[in-house]
C-alpha cells in the first residue's frame, strides 16, 4: 500500500485520556508536517517560510531526529532497516511537528518506511521525553495485514516499553499502535497497557492539505506558538495529575541502545 505520496501538512486534533488510577482527559488542536526526506532540498528551495537546517518561521533540522548527530537521515533509517533484515531504497516519510521559530518538542514522531516496490514495510516510532532522552521502536509491517485497501488500512502493532516517558507511568508496560497511514487523512493511535489492561489512550487525527507558504502561514495564525504550548501542556497536565495524587515512578537509566527492533512474531 503506497498511500498518498509526497510531503504535506496535516491539521487536526490530539487527545489524551488516562483511565487509571485517576481518570483525566485533555484535547487540543495540532498540525504536523509529513516530510518525504528525499524532498527536503526542494522544500527548502520552494518555500519561503520553511527551511532545512536553518532558522525560519518553520524549519526542519536533521539533528532533531535519529541519533541526534545531524547525519543524513536516509542513511540512518536505512541502516536500521538493514539491521531488521529489510530492503532499502524505498520512500521514507516522517510525520512530525516542525520547529517553530527555532523551537520544537516532539513526544512522538512517526516514520513510514516503504519497500523499493512501494509497499509500506516498516514503522519507526521515535519517542522523546522531557529529560532529553530519545528512543525508537522499529516494527515491520506484517505482510499478512490486509493493506491493499488503502481506505480501510489500519496498522495494528505492539511492543514493550523500553524508555521512561512520564513519571506517572511505570516501565512494566506495553504499547499498542493503531495507525491509519497518511492519505487524505492520517490517524495515530497509541495506548499504554499494564498487566491489568489499558492505562492511557492517545490519538492524533489530521486532514491533509498541500504544504505551501499560505498553509504554513494559516496554521501559524490559527495555532499560535504551538511548539511551546506542547511543552507547557505536558507540565500543566503533570501538575494536575500530581494534584490528583496519581503515584510517581522513579526514572531508571536510559536504555543502552537508542532503538528497539521488534519482529512481527513479538507483536501478537
Amino acid at each position: 500500500m503506497n498511500g498518498q505520496g509526497g510531503s504535506a501538512l496535516y491539521v487536526g486534533r490530539v487527545m489524551h485520556q488516562r483511565l487509571r488510577p485517576r481518570r483525566h482527559r485533555l484535547a487540543y488542536r495540532i498540525y504536523s508536517v509529513l516530510v518525504d526526506i528525499d524532498e527536503l532540498p526542494q522544500l527548502h528551495e520552494r518555500l519561503r517560510l520553511f527551511s532545512v537546517d536553518r532558522f525560519n518561521l518553520f524549519s526542519f533540522h536533521a539533528a532533531d531526529y535519529g541519533d541526534g548527530s545531524g547525519r543524513d537521515l536516509r542513511a540512518q533509517v536505512e541502516a536500521r532497516l538493514r539491521e531488521a533484515g529489510l530492503p532499502t531504497g524505498g520512500a521514507i516519510r516522517l510525520l512530525t511537528l516542525p520547529r517553530l521559530l527555532g523551537h520544537v518538542f516532539n513526544p512522538l514522531s512517526v516514520w513510514f518506511c516503504h519497500a523499493p516496490g512501494g509497499a509500506l514495510q516498516a514503522m519507526v516510532y521515535e519517542v522523546n521525553n522531557t529529560f532529553g532522552q530519545r528512543h525508537s521502536y522499529l516494527i515491520p509491517v506484517d505482510p499478512a495485514d490486509p493493506m491493499e485497501d488503502a481506505a480501510a488500512a489500519v496498522i495494528d502493532q505492539r511492543c514493550d516499553k523500553r524508555m521512561y516517558v512520564s513519571p506517572f507511568n511505570g516501565m512494566e508496560m506495553r504499547y499498542r499502535f493503531r495507525i491509519a497511514p497518511p492519505g487524505e487523512s492520517v490517524s495515530i493511535g497509541v495506548s499504554v497497557h499494564d498487566a491489568d489492561g489499558a492505562v492511557l489512550n492517545a490519538r492524533q487525527d489530521g486532514q491533509r492539505t498541500p504544504l505551501s507558504d499560505l498553509a504554513l502561514l494559516r496554521v501559524f495564525l490559527t495555532h499560535p506558538l504551538l511548539t511551546l504550548k506542547v511543552v507547557a501542556a505536558i507540565h500543566w497536565q503533570a501538575l494536575r495529575l500530581w494534584i490528583k495524587r496519581v503515584p510517581l515512578h522513579p526514572r531508571p537509566a536510559a536504555p543502552e541502545r537508542d532503538i528497539t527492533i521488534v519482529s512481527t512474531s513479538e507483536t501478537p
